[in-house]
């Protein structure tokens, strides 16, 4: 019998192994420090970096590579060996909780995908994304920088049941994030709040099942800046005429790997702007606490 547990030791394990290998190896770490944060001898850590391991399924490896780099980034910037497993396993254990583990897993195991999903995709209720996105809000609104990042057409903050088909599948902000007296303010998140930000989720949930929160801040030099100062893997788009066009353009890139941010550099008429994705709202917020660090805010 083919447990979760072999599939992540024969099929995931090796290629994530492999491309931290030679992400740390790229960053100037020697072999055998490599190898005392993975657990694994020096022999094998040469090995990975010659090449000689599994590729996991198509499908899946733009997934398992943005792992393998958040873990890299994670002991570049100094984490312990616990914190780096603590991390990688987390990951592992939402990608089978939000599914997208498991079409590979159920080809390896020789089972129905249902099995899969009953093991490790419990349902989630609208109440649940209401109360996780309402608890990230009220910390968003309280932000320091926050509210200088707001854009004209103002900000909105949106999570998703998991595989959202349309707008009633996602919580947002009724009437956007505003500034009230220089100060953010918001009414409290509902499902069907915002046809665009559902738009977004609803069309990358086809290809990324993981990621189901985005928010949107302002364009700016010195956002742009802030954001590869923090280091935030980042792609830039040129959004369309219409809304639906818009948001194919944003979603675009993550059908070739996954991003934190995605930049629209806007077009005729068209304000510029930045949307910040994660695999739910306190993702989000963390990657915009990085941002708004950089940025000399806090």
């Amino acid at each position: 019998m083919k447990i979760p547990a072999l599939y992540i030791a024969d099929e995931l394990l090796p290629f994530i192994r492999a491309r931290i290998a030679k992400n740390l190896y790229s960053l100037g770490m020697t072999q055998s420090e490599i190898g005392d944060y993975l657990g694994i001898t020096q022999a094998m850590v040469s090995k990975y970096l010659s090449g000689h391991y599994k590729n996991p399924d198509d499908e899946i490896l733009p997934v398992l590579e943005g792992v393998a780099d958040e873990v890299s980034r994670a002991i570049a910037y100094g984490s312990s060996k616990q914190d780096a497993i603590v991390l990688l396993t987390r990951r592992i254990m939402e990608l089978f909780l939000n599914g997208a583990l498991c079409p590979s897993y159920s080809r390896y195991a020789g089972i129905d995908e249902e099995v899969c999903y009953s093991l490790y995709r419990p349902k989630e209720s609208g109440r649940e994304v209401l109360e996780t996105l309402e608890l990230a809000l009220r910390k968003l609104l309280g932000m320091k920088g926050f509210g200088g990042l707001i854009p004209e057409v103002r900000s909105n903050f949106a999570y998703s049941l998991p595989a959202p088909k349309g707008k009633d599948d996602v919580a947002a902000i009724p009437g956007r994030i505003n500034l009230v007296k220089g100060r953010p303010h918001a009414l409290s998140p509902e499902f069907g709040a915002s046809s665009f930000t559902s738009g977004i989720l609803v069309e990358l949930g086809r290809i990324r099942p993981e990621i189901r929160s985005v928010l949107n801040i302002r364009y700016g030099k010195d956002v742009e800046e802030a954001i590869e100062a923090a280091g935030l893997e980042a792609a830039r788009v040129r959004s369309g005429p219409s809304k639906e066009d818009s948001i194919v353009a944003i979603v675009s890139p993550f059908r070739e790997r996954t991003y934190d941010v995605v930049i629209d550099e806007g077009g005729h008429g068209l304000e510029p702007g930045v949307y910040i994705f994660g695999l739910d709202p306190f993702d989000v917020l963390r990657k915009l606490e990085l941002l708004i660090k950089n940025l000399g805010v806090m």
